[in-house]
């Protein structure tokens, strides 16, 4: 089963997954803003919304129907983290080996699993991670009117350790959209970040200890989200309650830097040092064709970045570890080793775990698109590429390159030489 947002609502394919008791993997991708398809005139609320989501995807996994677990496709474990900090437990992440969670689809859920086994977490502490997690990965779903579906029958995301019933869940979470959008434009999404703007009108209205929770969050800094997710409070009952406020002017709503960015990097430019803008971006291509390591080479090494180009995929899993490169580039279709195998390998791995994997697909590249996502893939560029399309990745990730580098090495050394 797959399709376009534009032909079927996720609440649709929610009831279908319910009623045919089907086990397996729903995948959405949301359409990048500057690929929406002109289908469908949104509204202002939607479009925003839209906006806020673009260019994310998610995996929820099903077992006969019910919902066992549901994230982002991020690799990242930042959402974790949020939702640790309600029980202290944060930093316990630190300590789990990366083997140990190896075996599971979703990173993020053996993490929680490995923290459940080494008794950092509590079943029922486990348990109430995963219901807000399902929960506020089906509003920004059920919030969704354009991107692409998958959904693959298969074996269980196992262990189980919880599933929910689907369609009270859904009925819940359409009501909470709902509500959200009465909060537009003074609210309009979860990444906004709160900030005190009149401290003695709240101070006046607020009982002390509310005031002070307030003050503590509201740092300009701290999404919606994020605040949902200390106080074990869903994201609708927090702009609720700071709604009144926000009308008021006494509260403003700051972007985050993610939402700025368009969902990229979390990462600005200026907030990266010296070296770290004029080091030369260090590129890894890996493809079995010598037409696509030439022209990748050829561009890369044209607008001053470093590339390696290497053509036999078992090869490039120990060079890789002695390149340590910024981004790699990686073919699907490779004998041996194949693309999907490459990523998942390089994932299970501290040092890899951050990096960019762009993986190159065919013409029929949805499908590439999803299993890329599976193995923890950050990006997809389509074969044929243009010089263009293929920049404008690499900046997005990694920055430009540096032709002129033995210029910024000098200004390197001056700067080191008037310290």
């Amino acid at each position: 089963m797959q399709g376009q947002l534009s032909e079927i609502d996720i609440r649709s394919i929610l009831q279908l997954i319910e009623l045919g008791q089907r086990t397996g993997e729903l995948f959405v991708e949301a359409y990048p803003s500057s690929s929406l398809p002109p289908t469908h005139v949104a509204s202002p609320i939607e479009t925003r919304s839209t906006k806020s989501l673009s260019g994310h995807s998610w995996f929820a996994f099903f077992l006969n129907g019910q919902i066992v677990y549901a994230g982002e496709t991020d690799v990242s474990l930042l959402r974790l983290r949020d939702y640790l900090r309600r029980y202290q437990a944060e930093s316990a992440v630190d300590d789990i080996a990366s083997s140990s969670i190896a075996a599971f689809n979703a990173p993020e859920y053996g993490y929680l699993w490995a923290l459940m086994e080494n008794h950092s977490l509590t079943p029922a502490q486990a348990r109430s991670v995963i219901k807000s997690m399902i929960h506020e990965t089906l509003f920004d779903l059920l919030s969704l009117h354009q991107g692409s579906f998958i959904f693959e029958m298969g074996t269980p995301l196992a262990p189980q350790l919880m599933t929910l019933e689907t369609a009270p869940l859904v009925t819940k979470i359409i009501k909470q959209v709902q509500e959200w959008k009465q909060f537009y434009p003074q609210i309009h999404s979860p990444d906004q970040c709160p900030v005190v703007a009149n401290r003695a009108s709240l101070k006046e209205v607020l009982p002390e200890t509310t005031f002070s929770t307030l003050d503590r969050y509201a740092d300009g800094k701290t999404s919606l989200r994020q605040i949902a997710r200390y106080l074990n409070r869903d994201i609708l009952t927090v702009a609720r309650a700071i709604y009144p406020y926000v009308k008021r002017g006494w509260l403003h709503l700051a972007h985050s830097s993610s939402e700025e960015l368009g969902g990229g990097s979390k990462v600005r430019a200026r907030d990266l040092d010296f070296w770290q803008i004029n080091k030369t971006p260090r590129v890894v291509c890996i493809d079995d064709g010598a037409t696509i390591r030439k022209t990748v080479e050829y561009i890369l090494n044209q607008h001053g970045y470093e590339v390696t180009a290497i053509d036999n995929p078992l090869k490039a899993l120990s060079l890789v570890f002695q390149l340590k490169p910024d981004l790699i580039l990686c073919d699907i279709a490779m004998p041996e080793l194949d693309g999907y195998e490459i990523c998942a390998m390089l994932r299970k791995s501290t040092a890899f775990r951050q990096t960019p994997i762009v993986m190159l697909t065919g013409k029929d590249g949805f499908i590439d698109r999803v299993k890329a996502r599976m193995v923890g893939a950050t990006d997809y560029l389509t074969k044929p590429f243009g010089e263009s399309e293929l920049l404008m990745l690499l900046e997005k990730y990694i920055g430009v390159g540096h032709p002129d580098q033995p210029k910024a090495d000098q200004l390197l050394t001056d700067a080191l030489e008037e310290g």
